[in-house]
């Protein structure tokens, strides 16, 4: 009989969906990848097709165990894109495309939610600020503008939940993956009757929302056949990807906050109590335990990319990208009097304003790409920044903070989140911790240890610290003052020109 000895955490990300298969300690053993189609159907709107997900699950698995046995596995969990939502009718299937977390037609109903709900309302219950991200809104714009689409829609379910159908024949989710869609109470720890209530809705349209490390089925023969997977394999509830990823850094206690550079910059730190402010976001912990007080940018890595590939020379070639990052280090802190305000996709906290848009200011004929690569570096860095000291000012303790995600193989980055914060950045051995923190829950679901907080003090790897220099850190807190006024000056502007850039919600 095989030894069931490897669990599978389940990344199923906005761009690409990673299986990877890890042991008792952490390693990775194995892993699988593939893409997943996103598209634009119309300026500002982001939508997939949740059967692409699917797909996607199914070929990362496919590739994953071309390398290891399916009967190894004791487990899976899956750490999904956060606040996209899928239409599903009665037998699973959607009814029309998944809106994506990206998506911006939820700011036309930001109006209407204010008004039936009360913006502050939103706040209390959910833990979420007033904004366009969550599903709430896109969900409010579906009913607004889809009428029969809306009547047709049996189940509004996450991306986990979508998934869990697929593999299991029941929709289900987790806990921290129902509550960044700002539907979910996160003290009474239920759907919000209050807000299902406004949509016009019920718990009865909403998939069952389980703890972290819940069973929430088995794998049915006929997934099976389409995934590789054995037959029977328990599937865990898992979490949103920021959260897990969170748990895939060990930040269980407080005190070790991380920054997943990536499609979007994500930063959090855990909480024994819902503290709610403006400056974050709070939501449940994949570990089960506590709430991740949680900073966002929705324009990462997505960002840098875009600048690189459109407006230098590099494009693709990893080489050149290099070479431009490391002119960008020789730069001095402030990039030649050049600022960037990073918001091209509006902007999270602190200031919750979906329609300024991002910025270069001081440009200059001496200013070349390297500065203007510089600029957008510092500035999604100073919005970490700024969430950080918002935390410490209000008593959230951040001793130490890890790198994950892409932007974490950039030294210029790492080194420049140091030296923003003042706090030592240490480096996570994996860049994929949203799979390691699924994982976690499913080696705690399947009996491996007491807790997901066991799970992760076990299967967390050595890190290496980069130091911040007092010096360059005293630097770039005169350059963030600049840069938070540079947002009042250019959001009635911003509010302006919105007028001319999308069609009419």
């Amino acid at each position: 009989m095989t030894a069931r000895d490897l669990v599978v955490g389940v990344d199923s990300s906005t761009q690409s969906t990673k299986a990877i298969a890890f042991d008792r300690a952490g390693r990775a053993v194995a892993e699988g990848r593939a893409a997943v189609p996103l598209a634009t159907p119309a300026p500002g709107f982001r939508e997939q097709d949740p059967e692409d997900w699917w797909r996607s699950l199914a070929a990362a698995l496919h590739d994953l165990f071309g390398a290891v046995d399916p009967g190894r596995v004791a487990g899976l969990a899956i750490a999904n894109q956060r606040e996209t939502i899928a239409f599903l009718d009665t037998q699973g299937r959607a009814v029309r495309p998944a809106i994506v977390w990206l998506d911006e037609r939820g700011r036309g109903s930001l109006a209407e939610v204010a008004a039936g709900l009360g913006a502050e309302a939103v706040h209390r219950i959910t833990g979420k600020p007033h904004d366009q991200t969550p599903a709430l809104y896109k969900i409010a714009w579906v009913r607004a503008h889809e009428p029969e689409v809306y009547a047709r829609t049996a189940v509004f379910a996450d991306v986990q939940a979508t998934l869990v159908g697929r593999l299991t024949g029941r929709v289900a989710t987790s806990t921290a993956s129902a509550c960044p869609l700002s539907l979910y109470d996160i003290a009474a720890g239920c759907w919000s009757p209050q807000v299902l209530a406004f949509l016009g809705l019920d718990e009865r349209h909403m998939p069952p929302a389980m703890p972290p490390g819940a069973a929430l089925g088995h794998v049915t023969a006929a997934a099976a056949a389409a995934t590789g997977l054995a037959a029977g394999t328990p599937v865990f509830a898992g979490g949103g990807d920021g959260q897990c990823a969170g748990l895939g850094t060990g930040c269980t206690a407080p005190g070790r906050a991380y920054a997943n550079l990536g499609t979007a910059v994500v930063s959090g730190v855990w909480s024994a109590a819902p503290a709610l402010s403006r400056e974050w976001r709070t939501l449940l912990s994949a570990s089960g335990e506590g709430y991740i007080l949680e900073t966002v940018q929705r324009t990462g890595t997505f960002l840098v990319d875009w600048f690189d590939r459109g407006f230098t020379a590099v494009g693709r070639d990893p080489a050149a990208r290099a070479a431009l990052d490391e002119a960008a280090a020789a730069l001095p802190i402030g990039s030649d009097g050049l600022v960037a305000l990073p918001y091209w996709s509006g902007c999270m906290n602190p200031f919750w304003d979906p329609d300024v848009r991002g910025a270069f200011v001081g440009l200059a004929a001496e200013h070349g790409p390297a500065h203007l690569h510089r600029a957008l570096i510092e500035g999604l860095t100073l919005v970490v920044a700024r969430g950080a000291r918002a935390m410490r000012e209000a008593g959230v303790a951040i001793d130490e903070i890890v790198v994950i995600g892409g932007g974490g193989n950039s030294r210029l980055w790492v080194k420049m989140l140091a030296d923003a914060t003042g706090r030592p950045v240490r480096l996570s051995q994996t860049v994929e911790a949203s799979a390691l923190g699924a994982a976690m829950a499913a080696a705690a679901g399947a009996g491996w240890f007491a807790s997901i907080a066991a799970a992760a003090a076990a299967m967390t790897g050595e890190l290496s610290t980069v130091a911040p220099d007092p010096a360059a850190t005293a630097r770039y807190g005169a350059l963030a003052a600049v840069h938070d006024r540079l947002y009042a000056a250019t959001a009635e502007l911003s509010r302006e020109l919105a007028a001319w850039r999308l069609p009419a919600a």
